[in-house]
């Protein structure tokens, strides 16, 4: 019964740190932005659905989760913060439907199985990074007016960085999945 309870407190502790280190990295992926245009493309989309692939939906929507109420809360740790604003003002702008996306990015990716072919691999990551998109432009069009071109504005930029780190997370997806055993 002692290992058993020591074991799951083992469990507990791991996790918590995993949920941390997953929120910080989430944040500096957020500041790394690569010159692309019409806009910088950053990285936390990758590192949202690498989340969910390397440690499943409850440890990387725990992680995703402490990295929006961080920003909520006041830390610069989204992109474009604190040069355009902290906390609940900059979280409820015109990024805050792609930031809820987030979460049901990294829940849909936690599906990939190591079993899946690279097909549907692919096909799991495109569907899981397409609710962060339709979110956003849900969000954007509510806030900005629907009579705005808002899909050129929320999407098409980003659909070639996108398509990039979709392809490079599939072919990486399955040796992520082996080492996830180890975790």
């Amino acid at each position: 019964m002692e290992l058993i309870k020591q074991n799951t407190q083992s469990q507990i502790i791991k996790s918590l740190t995993i949920i941390f280190l997953g929120s910080i990295v989430l944040a500096i992926s957020a500041k790394i932005k690569i010159p692309f245009y019409p806009v910088p493309m950053t990285m936390q989309t990758f590192v949202v659905l690498f989340l969910g692939i390397s440690f499943g939906y409850k440890v990387a929507l725990s992680a995703v989760g402490l990295y929006l109420l961080e920003g909520i809360m006041g830390l610069p740790v989204f992109s474009n913060s604190p040069e355009k604003g902290v906390g609940l003002v900059y979280f409820t702008g015109p990024t805050m439907g792609y930031l809820i996306g987030f979460l049901t990015a990294c829940f849909l990716a936690s599906f990939i199985k190591l079993n899946d072919n690279y097909l549907i691999i692919f096909t799991k990551l495109i569907l899981s990074v397409s609710t962060i998109y339709i979110f956003g432009v849900l969000w954007l069009g509510t806030l900005i007016g629907w009579d705005k071109p808002i899909i050129e504005l929320g999407v098409v930029p980003f659909l070639l960085a996108e398509i990039f780190k979709i392809a490079l997370l599939t072919v990486l997806a399955k040796k992520i999945l082996k080492f996830r055993k180890f975790i």
